[in-house]
């Protein structure tokens, strides 16, 4: 969320060692890396790898002495860091160079050409934007450049001026008569009103005008639903739209990128109509240093899991800027920096640095030079966390080749152990592992990786089976899904190795119980208050099959079930700050919320026929980018990061379903974080 021009409230917000696949880039790509074929021209094309780059808002949002505020961002300073880029970083993949907010911002009104749109304020940029293109291409870098989402009210000067290439038209003519604000700030641009022909030529004459410039990315910001917002006055769905079409049809293929803190309610929208998205407030600080741990950069890890289905060639997950390469300047330790970027690696989000590029230190630049970390980012095969019950963490991706990228993480405040066991990811017998950090092959290794972490901690590998030649590859996170008195779904990755799969086996207690052609499937017929053992094998048209996947026990309800218990239930137990709130979309019309730190709720007599695994969902609210709440039950506790909107709506009901571990008869289920805020409850059923 890059601020643009005024002074802006910051708003309160309230899988595990990195197991990195060592990849070797050679001159060629590696095998591994998918090369899936774009049209000419297509959405896919233009952003058919996450872009990488520098961006000038670290830089901007600091008070590290000598930076900050939108003053910086001049003519010199980014011909000084596109020299760097060029000369450093070029080589390595990193071509683009993004002008962030201020660009147009002049004594602290946006600066437009009279015809409503923006253009450079001439102190800054005395030589315009146009000539700032020509120097970024004759160094052979991309051009990148920033708007708030809306009309600036600086353009619209009483709703005269006019609209180039569009007679008779006004500004008065493409927002509403009431002058409705909108973006994430509120007090930046009006909201345009997409009635009137007017406005979509008005967006055409705009990127129309970047497009001469040789702009190769726009960047929208302040967009919802997202951004902390989510009312029809912040819907900038039709502005999207429209930019997109706009674009295509100035014929320059332009990246179009929006921020910040997407909703994830509308990712169809933002994956048709654009390169990427944040998932995620800003990752600075707005402090002394660019970034810090605690501020943002860890919640990372949890913000961007529900977005990993979303991300491929065409659009990708934004997780914002890359600041780990000026040592103190960062805020973060050598450790954290490593990390940072190990994150944004195996999520194949963009890579663009937020650095002063003339300051890196040497360890900086070792980080963002290491190519085989570039090649798992370049590869677009967004890792998934095995599970986040922990702080302790493996992420992975499996490629086309039957290896895997795997990243370690711990995320914990103290040392502590991160093992990959090879049955998560489906490898049977040795595996050859080799560190992508230090590019150091680490031998031939027989089920499991471990390595002591310190806090904050990863590794980043190359895990790579023996060959499998014949048959398919083995089944990946099978995991249940949901369960009845006499069913269970389940549900799995697709197998992309070995011989081409054409469906799938479901085992129940070792009897083939279904077979299905997708990456899911129901088992019914079974007895309610029982536990299984569930198992899923890939076979191919000549009837050859994998090794099975990692199997599942789970437990049915009893007869009669799944049962719901309301959070708000008398029979519950409130702690601390823990209270009832009206809730008109919820089970009941009540939750729980002031969640977190000394609050708590205990459900209590939640029943279980017997001992054994129940899949428990769990229905909240969470209108923020989402908080982790800890389950406590039988003395055990896990924590289970909750995804959020985005658009600070706290009382449209959200659900996730996780298993637990119960024992027969009562028991108590407690929700609470000693360490941080959580999400409103509103019921479970299991």
């Amino acid at each position: 969320m890059a601020r643009p021009v005024r002074p802006v409230r910051l708003r309160t917000l309230t899988c595990v060692t990195a197991l990195a696949v060592a990849l070797t880039v050679p001159a060629t790509t590696p095998e591994w890396v998918s090369q899936a074929a774009a049209p000419a021209g297509s959405t896919a094309a233009v952003a058919a790898e996450p872009y990488m780059g520098y961006s000038t808002w670290s830089l901007e949002s600091t008070s590290f002495p000598g930076y900050g505020g939108e003053n910086w961002l001049t003519e010199s300073h980014v011909l000084a860091q596109a020299g760097v880029l060029a000369s450093k970083l070029k080589s390595h993949g990193y071509n683009h160079v993004n002008l962030d907010a201020g660009w147009n911002v002049g004594n602290g009104t946006n600066v437009s050409d009279g015809y409503a749109r923006p253009t450079a304020d001439p102190k800054k940029f005395p030589h315009g934007m146009k000539y700032i293109g020509d120097q970024l291409h004759k160094k052979g870098l991309k051009f990148g450049l920033y708007l708030a989402v809306g009309l600036y009210q600086d353009y619209y000067n009483n709703g005269d001026t006019p609209i180039y290439g569009a007679p008779g038209c006004t500004t008065k003519d493409i927002v509403y008569p009431d002058l409705r604000k909108t973006s994430g700030w509120d007090d930046v641009s009006y909201q345009l009103n997409f009635a009137s022909p007017c406005t979509t030529k008005y967006i055409q004459s705009v990127a129309d005008e970047f497009a001469d410039w040789g702009v190769d990315l726009l960047k929208i910001d302040g967009v919802g639903p997202g951004s902390n917002q989510g009312d029809d006055a912040h819907d900038n769905v039709p502005d999207i739209k429209a930019w997109h079409a706009a674009l295509q049809k100035t014929g320059r293929p332009i990246q179009f990128v929006l921020s910040w803190s997407l909703s994830h309610d509308r990712a169809n929208v933002w994956k048709a109509n654009s390169n990427g998205w944040r998932v995620d407030t800003d990752v600075e600080c707005y402090c002394d240093t660019l970034v810090t741990w605690n501020n943002s950069v860890k919640q990372r890890w949890n913000d961007v899991v529900q977005w990993i289905p979303d991300a491929g060639p065409g659009h990708w997950n934004n997780l914002d800027s890359l600041d780990v390469g000026a040592g103190a300047m960062d805020g973060n330790n050598n450790v954290e920096r490593q990390s940072y970027m190990t994150l944004w690696a195996v999520e194949s989000a963009p890579l663009y640095i937020g650095d002063d590029l003339t300051r890196l230190d040497s360890h900086g630049l070792e980080l963002l030079t290491n190519d085989e970390v570039i090649a798992v980012d370049q590869a677009g095969n967004p890792a998934k966390p095995i599970s986040q019950d922990t702080p302790q963490q493996v992420w992975y991706a499996r490629n086309t080749d039957g290896s895997c990228a795997v990243a370690l993480f711990n995320l914990g405040s103290g040392r502590s152990d991160v093992t990959a066991h090879w049955s998560d990811l489906g490898i049977s017998g040795k595996a050859a592992v080799r560190d992508l950090w230090s590019h150091k092959d680490l031998g031939s290794v027989r089920g499991s990786f471990t390595d002591s972490l310190p806090p904050h901690g990863s590794r980043l590998l190359r895990i790579t089976p023996g060959s499998t030649a014949g048959r398919p590859g083995v089944p990946i996170a099978v995991h249940a899904t949901a369960s009845g008195a006499t069913s269970v779904s389940l549900a799995w990755d697709a197998v992309n190795s070995g011989s081409a799969t054409t469906g799938y086996d479901v085992y129940a207690n070792g009897s083939r119980a279904v077979t299905a052609t997708g990456t899911s499937a129901t088992v019914s017929g079974l007895r309610p208050g029982t536990g299984y053992s569930f198992t899923v094998v890939a076979h191919d048209a000549k009837g050859r099959t994998s090794a099975p996947g990692k199997t599942v026990a789970i437990t049915t309800p009893a007869a009669g079930g799944p049962v719901p218990y309301e959070a708000e239930a008398a029979t519950n137990t409130l702690g601390g700050n823990a209270s009832l709130a009206e809730c008109a979309r919820c089970s009941g019309g009540k939750k729980v919320g002031n969640l977190g730190y000394s609050g708590s709720v205990a459900i209590n007599n939640v029943s279980a026929p017997e001992d054994g695994t129940y899949l428990m969902k769990i229905d909240y609210t969470d209108g923020s980018s989402g908080r982790t709440v800890v389950v406590t039950t039988g003395g055990t506790s896990f924590q289970v990061p909750l995804p959020g909107s985005n658009d600070n709506n706290w009382g449209r009901p959200r659900s996730i379903t996780v298993p637990v571990h119960l024992k027969a008869g009562a028991n108590t289920i407690t929700f609470g974080n000693a360490g941080d805020y959580a999400s409103d409850a509103d019921r479970i059923t299991l």
